[in-house]
């Protein structure tokens, strides 16, 4: 009997141990439908673990079999690319998803937009305040892949990196699986918008990027020590290649934030380029220049285009800048290795030793050359964008096969040509104006070398100008060699031709009671004032001049000088006015009074009027007029404001490019 039942015990322990292993085996099946059928909440937003874990079921610490690819490595701002969930490899399966896409720097941000799938299989979520910023699984059904449109935000410029959580069932599942990083670059107003599906690369195809390490919520920075390990790039220069970037002298510290390499092995001329860690490049390019001007130099451009890095070789012109590719036979140079890791573009290109483009010879056996290294943040249509990251030209022309240590051309006749413009043109011109204009009746009887005080400040002011004029004249023509037609350089000299005419028309000046005086002045009035307006639009047209290196940003401190100005001579003008009609009525209650006293006995004929009037205005020229006071403050405010603008955009210009030198403080 006790051998009985305990017999139909051990069958009854059996039994529920198999049917308990039975419920786990469908449970594990069943538990991708059971658990977040509908996808992830909203409350997971930060932390991407599925809701159903609870901190009881932690996630996979292993290599994930599935993988989250882009379809491209480079969007512009605004613009769509293509993010696929697959398993690795094919036909390995997932139920539940989320993925989102985070700005790769701190704060790592939530950026973008999702769009619907067509299919509804794909549920948008709203997380940091923002619409359609994450996606999730609609139905936790068992899925191959998902394909995913996400959209870049118009106002972000730098690397995005998407991670995704991927639940293959209930306990297993990985958190913060990385995509490549995506680099958000800005896009021209011209350039045409790529289009909203691109498609999608060969299923295994390798990309030349490596997985970026983004585990949200705990973020693994690129480390600090890794960053500052010596790049491969820089070995051999000085000794077996030339090298050359910016800023000037970065090659020695191996911290250029754009670099060119030559190498060159009898008729086999090897290029390299590269751009610096984490500043946001679209493009990095190099130029062969007879010049180190920008203008018919024969470039090297490496791209990133589709998740892969594409070498163009173009001609570029000056005005308007651009980088021509039709014009070059692209069969004239050869890509022979190219990556793109955490935003740093490189590639390796192989020239023809002789390329000709449009009757014009680039003979890099018998020719020298000036290295002009470029990058930027944007793109054009079939070109690239300004090189607002930085440009610098090599100071000398050199033998590419002659190795040797290479510095930055120097800019200092550039700069002094835009100080000497801006002082001129700005501050002397300004003043100068000011003080012929509304200081005439002010410091009545004192003088400086035998003339008025407004006459003596006037001439010394405009002599200024003329002489920073002539000089800074002079300096341009020995920087350039020879001329150069745009906006610039042409309403440029016409400035000039009128500033030099100005003191020379001022020798042959008529005198007080001269018939010609009054033509004489109007002539002197619009010539003085056409070439101060002209000067002024002149410095406007150099924040767009590629050599200059301006911020566009100059262009609103010009218009707030510009605003300046006019307000002061609006004021001085009303001043003015009153001031007539303050010394008009005053020398009519004067003749009043003379005719009152004098010519009790009979009327004062016309004449005589006319003449009591004229001398009533001369006793009132031998004081200052009314308000003095008032011109005298406003005079020095404005003098004060006049100063702040000049010296700030001489600091623009010396200091060129301003980004970069604030890059480095």
């Amino acid at each position: 009997m006790t051998l009985t039942v305990r017999r139909d015990r051990e069958r009854f322990g059996w039994s529920a141990l198999a049917m308990t292993m039975s419920l786990l085996v469908m449970a594990t099946w069943l538990a991708p439908s059971q658990s977040l059928p509908q996808g992830a909440p909203e409350t997971v937003c930060d932390t991407m673990l599925p809701f159903h874990s609870g901190g009881s079921v932690l996630p996979q610490n292993s290599v994930s079999p599935f993988s989250v690819e882009t379809s491209a490595s480079t969007v512009g701002q605004g613009q769509t690319v293509r993010v696929d969930v697959t398993g690795v490899p094919e036909g390995l399966t997932f139920g539940g998803f989320m993925v989102q896409a985070r700005n790769r720097n701190p704060p790592h941000q939530i950026v973008g937009q999702f769009s619907p799938a067509r299919d509804g299989t794909v549920k948008l979520m709203n997380c940091e305040n923002s619409v359609n910023n994450s996606a999730t699984h609609s139905n936790a059904g068992p899925k191959p892949q998902v394909y995913l449109e996400w959209q870049s935000p118009v106002d972000f410029l730098g690397q995005v990196v998407f991670n995704a959580t991927i639940a293959q069932s209930y306990s297993e599942f990985w958190v913060g699986v990385p995509s490549n990083p995506v680099q958000i670059v800005r896009r021209d107003l011209g350039a045409v918008p790529l289009p909203t599906a691109v498609p999608q690369p060969a299923f295994g195809a390798a990309l030349p990027t490596t997985r970026a390490p983004y585990v949200p919520p705990n973020y693994v920075a690129p480390s600090a020590v890794a960053a500052a390990t010596a790049d491969p790039f820089y070995n051999g220069c000085g000794v077996s290649k030339n090298c050359f970037g910016f800023p000037d002298g970065c090659v020695n510290s191996k911290t250029c934030t754009s670099v060119a390499a030559v190498t060159v092995r009898g008729d086999i001329y090897e290029f390299e380029l590269q751009s610096g860690r984490g500043n946001n490049a679209a493009y990095v390019a190099v130029g062969l220049s007879e010049d180190a001007k920008m203008g018919e130099d024969l470039t090297t451009e490496c791209v990133p285009e589709n998740g892969r890095v594409v070498m163009y070789s173009s001609l570029t012109s000056a005005t308007p800048y651009a980088a021509v590719r039709t014009s070059v036979p692209q069969s004239s140079a050869r890509l022979l290795n190219a990556s793109i890791v955490d935003g740093v573009i490189y590639c390796k290109v192989e020239r023809d030793p002789v390329t000709v483009v449009q009757g014009r010879t680039f003979d890099l056996r018998r020719k020298q050359y000036h290295l002009l290294v470029a990058s930027g943040s944007s793109l054009k249509d079939n070109s690239v964008g300004y090189h607002d990251i930085g440009r610098l030209p090599s100071g000398k022309a050199i033998n590419l096969a002659e190795v040797q240590d290479l510095s930055g051309s120097s800019k200092i006749l550039v700069q002094l040509h835009g100080a000497f413009m801006i002082v001129a043109w700005i501050g002397t011109t300004s003043l100068g104006i000011i003080f012929a204009r509304y200081f005439k009746q002010t410091w009545v009887g004192s003088q400086s070398c035998g003339k008025d005080q407004w006459f003596a400040w006037h001439r010394l002011l405009m002599v200024t100008t003329w002489s920073l004029t002539i000089a800074a004249y002079i300096l341009i023509w020995v920087e350039l060699k020879r001329a150069v037609w745009h906006a610039h350089s042409i309403i440029g000299l016409i400035t000039v031709i009128l500033c030099f005419l100005q003191p020379i028309g001022a020798l042959f000046r008529p005198g007080p009671n001269d018939k010609k005086r009054p033509y004489f002045n109007w002539g002197h009035w619009l010539g003085g004032n056409l070439a101060h307006i002209l000067g002024i639009v002149t410095i406007f047209f150099s924040v767009k001049l590629p050599k200059a290196e301006l911020p566009e940003w100059m262009d609103w401190i010009l218009v707030s000088f510009v605003v300046v100005h006019v307000l002061v001579h609006l004021i001085f003008s009303i001043g003015l006015c009153l001031n007539h009609w303050q010394i008009t009525g005053l020398a009519s209650e004067r003749h009043l009074s003379q005719r009152a006293n004098t010519f009790q006995m009979g009327e004062m004929s016309p004449h005589h009027q006319q003449h009591a009037m004229r001398n009533g205005m001369t006793m009132e020229r031998k004081m200052d007029a009314p308000y003095g006071a008032m011109r005298k403050g406003l005079l020095g405010v404005y003098g004060v404001v006049l100063v702040l603008f000049v010296v700030v955009l001489i600091l623009l210009v010396v200091l060129a490019p301003i980004e970069q030198f604030l890059g480095k403080t």
